[in-house]
């Protein structure tokens, strides 16, 4: 039985969707509970990017975080348990409008990776991200999808963005 009442509202959880949109494209997209400005700096601080990006379930975690965003800055994250066992994933910015959109290369693997737009559309205090990775072939994403690096873990990834978010919005950043 729920111990809730009727009276109480049912807690809203914001859903994450992931889209095949070409052979060679990969939109994801979710709505989270914060203005656009703030969920910018979530995307754009490295020390507010490294308490959310990775999910808890990776049991992994970023170890590194640099992030020059500006076009033609550079990043480079690392993930691992330990300095003997990791990966770097870096890349430059290629476009940066403040609270609205980023957008970068990444350029760790031998033919190069995808180049990933994140847009935020802010509404009514709420803010839509769409993360849209653009892959250099279509067997390119169909090996991502398969090894499962792809949205699989975008969902617990959001959710932590959210709880981040949380945080911030009570903070009045």
């Amino acid at each position: 039985m729920d111990a809730r009442k009727e009276s109480e509202p049912t807690p809203m959880k914001n859903r994450t969707t992931a889209e095949r949109k070409s052979e060679r494209e990969l939109v994801v997209t979710r709505t989270v509970n914060a203005p656009a400005h703030i969920v910018f700096e979530a995307w754009t601080n490295p020390e507010l990017f490294k308490r959310w990006w990775v999910p808890k379930s990776a049991g992994v975690s970023l170890r590194s975080c640099e992030m020059d965003v500006r076009v033609g800055g550079k990043y480079r994250l690392v993930f691992g348990h330990d300095d003997s066992n990791s990966m770097a994933f870096y890349g430059t910015y290629i476009e940066v409008t403040p609270h609205s959109r980023l957008v970068w290369t990444n350029e760790e693997g031998e033919d190069g990776g995808p180049v990933t737009t994140v847009t935020f559309e802010e509404k009514g205090g709420k803010t839509l991200v769409v993360l849209h990775d653009l892959y250099p072939s279509k067997e390119a994403l169909d090996g991502a999808i398969a090894s499962g690096s792809t949205a699989g873990g975008m969902n617990e990834t959001f959710e932590q963005l959210d709880e981040l978010l949380a945080t911030l919005s009570d903070k009045g950043l």
